[in-house]
C-alpha cells in the first residue's frame, strides 16, 4: 500500500501537469479606490475552490473557531485577508495572484486603485494580456478609470472587461449599466489601441455575474466574468513575430563550447536558421539549440535557450540576436513615451540609466514635447514631468542599441529609467521611432585630433569644476588659478555661471529644470574645450550631483576633477556681495540654493577647499600644486 506522503506526492505531481496543459491568461485588475478590486478578486479565488493552501488552512482554522462552515463567512474572510494586505502595504509594489479553473490557469496582477500607485499599475499592466477595468456603479467613469484606461491602452492591451461592479447598490438598474457602457466606450474611441471590450455588470460580493448568470440581472445576455476568462482570445502574438533573443550571457565553459544564453522574446528558431546580431550587424547560422534537458529541434517565445553558431564572432551581454532577414532596427536617439514614477520630476537634460531587454545604456532625455492630459487626452507644453504624469520625450543615449517599436514588438520596444545615484527605476517608457539625426548624423573623422592638440601646447588638458555655494568663493579662487596658469604659460579658458548666463544660456532660469539644463550646455562647451587640448576651469554652483556625474562621464575620470570650495551656508550669506541671500530670504528670488533649493555636496571630490581657514590665494597655490602632481602641467 502507498505511503500516504507519496499520494501526495503524485497528486501534485499530478496537478502541476495538469496545469502545464492548460492556456496562461495574464490580467490586471484596475480602476479607483473603493471600486471593489479586493473584493473581486477575492471572489475568483474563493470561486475557483484553487485558493493557496495556506489561505485554505488560515479560512478552514476561523471557521472553525468562529463554529461555522458558511460559504459567506469563508469568502468574507478572504476579501478581509486581501485588504488587510493592503492596510499592511503588501500590495505597494504588485501582488501576484494564482488561480485555476478547470478550462485555463491565471495569473492576475492586483495593485493598488490609489493616485500615487498608479505605477504599480503599469507595472502589472506591462505583462498582462488583458485588463478589467472596474466601476463603482454608483459613481461611473472617474479619473483614475480614464488614466488606467490610457495606461492600458498605451501599452499595447487590446481586451478590455468594463466590470461594472456594485449594481447591487443601484437596484440592479439596465439603465445604470447602459449609460456607463456607452460613456466609456466614446472615451477609449480616442485613446485607440483598445479593439475589444466587454462591459459585465456585476456585483462582486454577492457573487451576481462572476461565475454564474445573475437572476436579479436576466436583461443581460452576455457573458458572466469567469466565462469570459475562460475562453477570451488571447493572440500568442509573440510567437508569429521575427525572432528576437536578448543576450543575458555568454556561456563558455571550455574552449570547445562557446554559447550565448538568453530569454526569446518573439518567433521561433531552429539550427540552421540564418541570425543577425545586433547592433555589429554581424551574421552567422545556428548551429545547435541547447538546454538542461538536451538539444531542441526549435524553441519559440517564451523559452529560455542557449544558441550556438558556426562561425566565431564577437557577442556582449545587452546584444539581440535576430532572424536574419527580419532585424531590429539599430539607433541611439528616439521618441519616446514616458511614464514617470518617481517623486522627484524628470529633469530635461539630466542623466540617467535606460535598460531595455538585457542592455543598459546612459540616457539623457530632452524636454518633453508635451505632456498628455489623461483625462481630455489633450496634448499639453511642459517643462518636465512629476509623478504619474505622461509625456512624449525624445532621448539620447550614449551608444546605440537594438530595438522594435513598441507597437510592434512589446518586449524589444519597452525600457524603464533607473536613477544613477540610487539605482531606484524612476519611469518607465515605449520607444515610437528612431529619430532621422540617429541615422543621418554621424561622427566626422578629423585629421588632427585632441592628443596632437595638446602636445603642441605642452600640457594636458583637463576640466577644473568648482562647485560650491553662492558666495563661496568659487570664481574668487578659479580667477587666481587662471591668472597663475596663464603666468606659466598654460593654455586655458575659464567659464563662470554668471558670465555664461550672459550668452549661451541667457534663456534658462533658475528652476530646477532649468539648473540641470545649464549644467548640461556647460559641459558639453567643457568637452569642447578638452578637445582642443585645453585647461577648462569651469566656476558653477551646479548644486546636483547628477549633473556633476554628467559631466564627468563626457570627460572621464582623468580629464575631469571636482573643486569643492566648502564654505557654510551662514560665512557665504554674511558675505553677501551680491545681496542675493538677502533678496531669497525675503522672498524676491525663488529656487535659490541653500535657502529653497538644496545643494547636494560632492562624495568625490579631488580637492576640497576649507574657505573659513584658507585664503583664496593659498587655495589657488594648492590647486596648482595638485595639478602638477596629477602631470597636467610642470613647473
Amino acid at each position: 500500500m502507498a505511503h500516504k506522503s507519496e499520494l501526495i506526492a503524485d497528486d501534485i505531481e499530478a496537478y502541476l501537469k495538469s496545469q502545464e496543459e492548460k492556456s496562461l491568461l495574464r490580467f490586471i485588475t484596475c480602476g479607483s479606490v473603493d471600486d471593489g478590486k479586493s473584493t473581486l478578486i477575492g471572489r475568483l479565488l474563493y470561486e475557483s475552490k484553487l485558493i493557496f493552501e495556506d489561505q485554505l488552512s488560515a479560512l478552514e482554522a476561523d471557521s472553525k473557531k468562529m463554529g461555522t462552515q458558511g460559504d459567506k463567512l469563508d469568502f468574507a474572510l478572504l476579501v478581509d485577508g486581501l485588504a488587510s494586505e493592503r492596510e499592511q502595504g503588501i500590495t505597494i509594489d504588485v501582488a501576484y495572484r494564482f488561480f485555476s479553473t478547470e478550462k485555463r490557469k491565471f495569473i492576475v496582477a492586483d495593485t493598488p486603485g490609489h493616485e500615487q500607485y498608479t505605477r504599480n499599475m503599469a507595472t502589472g499592466a506591462s505583462t498582462a494580456d488583458l485588463a478589467i477595468i472596474l466601476i463603482d456603479a454608483r459613481k461611473g467613469i472617474l479619473t483614475q478609470t480614464r488614466r488606467h484606461s490610457f495606461i492600458v491602452s498605451r501599452l499595447g492591451i487590446e481586451n478590455i472587461v468594463l466590470a461594472i461592479n456594485k449594481m447591487d447598490l443601484v437596484d440592479y438598474s439596465q439603465q445604470v449599466f447602459s449609460d456607463i457602457d456607452i460613456a466609456y466606450r466614446e472615451f477609449a474611441r480616442d485613446l485607440g489601441g483598445i479593439e475589444h471590450i466587454t462591459a459585465i455588470p456585476m456585483s462582486a460580493l454577492e457573487g451576481d455575474n462572476i461565475v454564474d448568470h445573475s437572476a436579479n440581472m436576466d436583461w443581460y445576455t452576455g457573458p458572466a466574468l469567469l466565462e469570459h476568462l475562460e475562453t477570451v482570445g488571447v493572440r500568442d502574438a509573440a510567437q508569429t513575430k521575427p525572432f528576437r533573443m536578448p543576450v543575458q550571457w555568454v556561456n563558455r565553459p571550455n574552449l570547445d563550447f562557446r554559447g550565448f544564453a538568453g530569454y526569446i522574446a518573439s518567433g521561433t528558431i531552429e539550427p540552421g536558421d540564418r541570425v543577425k546580431v545586433l547592433p555589429s550587424a554581424k551574421e552567422s547560422t545556428v548551429k545547435s539549440i541547447v538546454t538542461m534537458d538536451g538539444d531542441l529541434n526549435e524553441a519559440v517565445a517564451g523559452q529560455s535557450v542557449t544558441l550556438t553558431l558556426e562561425d566565431e564572432i564577437d557577442i556582449s551581454r545587452g546584444d539581440i540576436i535576430c532572424a536574419s532577414g527580419d532585424p531590429a532596427e539599430v539607433a541611439n536617439q528616439f521618441e519616446t513615451t514616458i511614464l514617470w514614477m518617481a517623486d522627484e520630476p524628470l529633469y530635461p537634460g539630466r542623466p540617467y540609466l535606460l535598460k531595455i531587454g538585457t542592455a543598459t545604456v546612459n540616457a539623457t532625455i530632452t524636454r518633453p514635447k508635451y505632456r498628455i492630459d489623461v483625462n481630455t487626452l489633450a496634448h499639453e507644453a511642459a517643462l518636465e514631468l512629476d509623478l504619474n504624469e505622461v509625456g512624449v520625450c525624445n532621448i539620447s543615449l550614449d551608444r546605440a542599441i537594438a530595438f522594435d517599436a513598441y507597437d510592434d514588438n512589446r518586449e524589444t520596444g519597452g525600457f524603464i529609467l533607473i536613477d544613477k545615484i540610487t539605482n531606484a527605476t524612476v519611469g518607465m517608457g515605449m520607444i515610437h521611432f528612431a529619430l532621422r539625426r540617429s541615422s543621418n548624423v554621424h561622427w566626422q573623422a578629423l585629421d588632427v585630433d585632441r592628443t596632437t592638440r595638446a602636445s603642441i601646447k605642452g600640457q594636458k588638458p583637463v576640466v577644473l569644476w568648482f562647485t560650491g555655494l553662492s558666495g563661496s568663493g568659487k570664481s574668487t579662487i578659479a580667477n587666481i588659478v587662471d591668472r597663475k596658469l596663464i603666468a606659466m604659460g598654460a593654455h586655458t579658458m575659464m567659464l563662470d555661471g554668471d558670465n555664461v548666463r550672459h550668452g549661451l544660456n541667457k534663456d534658462l532660469g533658475f528652476t530646477d529644470a532649468d539648473r540641470v539644463e545649464n549644467i548640461r550646455r556647460v559641459a558639453e562647451v567643457a568637452k569642447l574645450m578638452t578637445d582642443a587640448g585645453l585647461i577648462t576651469l569651469v566656476s558653477f554652483i551646479s548644486p546636483f550631483r547628477a549633473e556633476r556625474r554628467l559631466a564627468r562621464e563626457l570627460m572621464g575620470e582623468d580629464e575631469f576633477k571636482v573643486v569643492y570650495v566648502d564654505t557654510p551656508i551662514e560665512v557665504a550669506e554674511a558675505r553677501d556681495a551680491k545681496g542675493l541671500y538677502k533678496k531669497a530670504r525675503a522672498g524676491q528670488i525663488k529656487n535659490f540654493t541653500g535657502i529653497d533649493s538644496p545643494y547636494e555636496t560632492p562624495e568625490n571630490a579631488a580637492i576640497t577647499i576649507d574657505t573659513t581657514t584658507t585664503s583664496p590665494e593659498d587655495a589657488a597655490e594648492q590647486i596648482i600644486e595638485m595639478m602638477v602632481q596629477w602631470g597636467v602641467i610642470s613647473r
